[in-house]
């Protein structure tokens, strides 16, 4: 979903738009499917279905992720993706209530299908949107012959980002929301789409989010579960982004603030705020790249999914020529420390 918070941070003049450049020879961390879900969501035919192969396999998610992930090998960016794992048990009835949505949403697109309508296609069709295990499968493998990292989060890979982030190993998340932010990623990254012409890459930087609001960590975490999260959607009742700022600039604390206003979800408002400032993360990962298997990517995306064989293997001429670059002056596949922050 992603707390509401974008509008706060962006009143405050934080963020600077950055070139893909400054990115180079960092280790970004990516929350997998959320920018799954934008590709499928964006990467559309011109009658609003899915991009498929000849068999009929959803290929939007592969169409973006080759595009992006060759592009970021070939500016010098380490990409690693970070999957969520089984969902935390206080997200079961969010869960339960998207799928509901989702069922409605189908219903409607069959109904536009038949009608014909292409603006409804489009718009039911985004709205019941899910990752099946056909996508997830094809992305991951993707992924695996690129030769980058995969990490499996305990619950949510917006805290696996954060945590690796604040552990030094990434530079920064990217993500399309701020949701690892509540998580305590020291940067987040929007906008990396790789894209030749339309997208710039925007940084945030948390110590500043947190100067520019006035705010400590935990009073952003307290006016995030004010606004909603992904524990507690619609947040408190008739308190918007701005009223839940105003409320603790005033109050101090969630804790104050719910003494004055009533708390009507069944989860307790401090068991949210534990799952922010103590997630479950793991140490059990390993970021090392191998090289790309350039012949396997191509037997994937062109034989096996119908891609155009010219236009997958000039992406990867791109990637080669950086990789054998970085080889001749001695750039270890295994980025140092100094690498990313030097």
């Amino acid at each position: 979903m992603g707390v509401k918070i974008g509008p706060l941070i962006k009143e405050k003049g934080v963020g600077r738009e950055i070139d893909v450049k400054f990115l180079e020879g960092k280790i970004i961390a990516i929350d997998a499917l959320p920018t799954i879900y934008e590709m499928l969501a964006v990467i559309r035919a011109k009658n609003g279905d899915y991009l498929r192969d000849s068999k009929g396999r959803i290929t939007s998610h592969l169409v973006g992720l080759f595009n992006r992930t060759a592009r970021m090998l070939a500016h010098g960016i380490k990409p690693i993706f970070v999957f969520d794992g089984p969902p935390h048990p206080l997200k079961i009835h969010e869960l339960e209530r998207r799928k509901k949505i989702k069922e409605e949403a189908r219903k409607k697109l069959e109904e536009a299908k038949k009608r014909g309508d292409i603006d409804a296609i489009i718009k039911y069709a985004k709205q019941s949107m899910e990752i099946t295990d056909q996508v997830l499968g094809s992305a991951i493998e993707l992924l695996k012959l690129f030769g980058v990292p995969i990490i499996i989060a305990p619950h949510d890979a917006e805290a696996q980002c954060a945590y690796i982030v604040k552990k030094g190993d990434a530079y920064a998340t990217a993500s399309p929301d701020f949701d690892s932010f509540l998580y305590g990623s020291p940067r987040v990254i929007q906008n990396l789409k790789m894209s030749t012409t339309k997208f710039t890459p925007i940084l945030y930087e948390l110590k500043e989010v947190l100067e520019k609001l006035g705010l400590t960590y935990e009073q952003l975490v307290d006016m995030a579960i004010l606004i909603g999260t992904d524990f507690n959607p619609g947040g408190v009742r008739g308190v918007g982004p701005k009223r839940a700022y105003e409320l603790i600039r005033q109050y101090k604390s969630l804790e104050r603030v719910l003494k004055v206003i009533r708390w009507e979800w069944k989860v307790p408002a401090e068991e949210i705020k534990k799952v922010f400032l103590n997630p479950s993360v793991t140490d059990n990962y390993k970021i090392e790249f191998k090289d790309p298997d350039y012949d396997g990517i191509i037997e994937f995306l062109v034989e096996e999914h119908d891609f155009n064989q010219q236009r997958v293997k000039k992406e990867l001429e791109d990637v080669k020529r950086r990789l054998e670059k970085e080889k001749k002056i001695g750039v270890r596949r295994q980025v140092s420390l100094e690498a990313f922050f030097g």
